[in-house]
């Protein structure tokens, strides 16, 4: 099948833009992940206390007009009555924090390679900044199988078994909401049909990835950053965050808002593919991750997009209304993965119309 993991080849990373800091020996913030101005509401998020992202329920009678609402004013919700089973979030959860609690060298062993997008490493927007981020992560696609016998060589299953479940019920969140999504849009039938395809090539497939985040406590939380701003690539994002603060999300005329964590809820962010198929309509909602100084945080991460070869546009998928002109160039995922890659928060200027 193909993957995400085949946009990044032509993509490849230095290693010390691989390679995260081992934290448990930084007793003070390092120069390298120092970073000279973070404004006012940095830790504590919007000064407008009143400021929260929607609230959705999937089981809501109205749910795909609220879950529009919400992508065009937010660009975030957060779901609730999902189905997603919380004791397979525990599980995950838990053997996340598992990989992460090992010493360095260990993690070590599932390193991420300088052309690949699985395994151990820092966030892939690294290079686009001069400081380093406080945050390390493991990126699944597909079966961990192999990643995680380079760390338990006999005792894998504990690990892979919860993430290869998570994968499949998260995929079929994923298409519950896709399909809300374009429905709301009126996205043709055509559009509508990558889901669920399964040609020889695997090319109808979606590109599907998890991402196991970790921000250790920072012994100089107000100078470091957790994750720095940016949009996701993604159709849209679907998070599941600790008990610990961190994630903003920023919205015009009010400025970072603080996204709390629920454990029963997950959170959705609209990622640029869904910007540019809503020929803009949908925002790519800019977030960050601060961090903490005596707690650390945790999240999963579920990135969700149409296949490689899918020609991503607003002008053949129906949701142009009469006389309206499309923003965009039509790219295929594959092509608009790589701008990101080359050029981060640019990329989309790169294909404005």
């Amino acid at each position: 099948m193909v993957t995400l993991s085949e946009a990044y080849r032509d993509h490849p990373l230095h290693l010390h833009h691989i390679i995260p800091l081992d934290f448990s020996s930084a007793g003070t913030l390092p120069e390298t992940h120092a970073w000279p101005e973070l404004d006012d509401f940095a830790t504590n998020g919007c000064s407008n206390g009143q400021k929260s992202i929607p609230v959705i329920d999937l089981k809501d009678p109205n749910a795909m007009e609220v879950i529009g609402i919400a992508c065009e004013k937010w660009g975030v919700f957060e779901l609730r009555n999902h189905e997603i089973p919380l004791n397979l979030i525990e599980e995950v959860d838990f053997q996340a924090k598992r990989f992460f609690a090992l010493p360095s060298q260990n993690k070590l062993k599932a390193l991420r390679s300088p052309g690949g997008a699985t395994g151990y490493g820092v966030a892939r927007i690294s290079p686009f900044f001069s400081k380093y981020m406080w945050h390390e992560g493991f990126t699944i696609m597909g079966s961990p199988v192999d990643l995680a016998k380079r760390i338990w060589p006999n005792d894998y299953a504990p690990f892979c078994d919860p993430m290869e479940n998570y994968q499949k019920q998260m995929k079929h969140l994923s298409e519950q909401l896709k399909h809300l999504i374009f429905n709301f849009l009126d996205i043709s039938n055509e559009a509508k049909n990558w889901v669920g395809s399964t040609n020889s090539s695997g090319s109808g497939c979606a590109c599907t990835a998890i991402q196991l985040n970790s921000y250790p406590s920072c012994p100089d939380p107000n100078r470091a950053m957790g994750l720095a701003p940016h949009t996701d690539t993604s159709l849209f994002t679907i998070l599941h965050q600790s008990n610990t603060n961190g994630l903003q999300i920023f919205k015009d005329e009010v400025g970072w808002v603080p996204v709390n964590p629920d454990p029963t809820a997950l959170v959705v962010n609209t990622g640029d593919i869904l910007h540019i198929m809503s020929n803009g309509r949908f925002r790519s909602v800019l977030h960050r991750v601060m961090v903490n100084g005596t707690r650390p945080r945790y999240s999963v991460a579920y990135f969700y997009s149409p296949p490689l070869n899918y020609v991503v546009s607003a002008s053949s998928n129906g949701v142009l209304k009469s006389g309206e002109l499309a923003r965009f160039h039509s790219v295929t995922v594959k092509e608009y993965i790589g701008l990101k890659a080359k050029n981060l928060e640019k990329a989309l200027c790169l294909i404005t119309i």
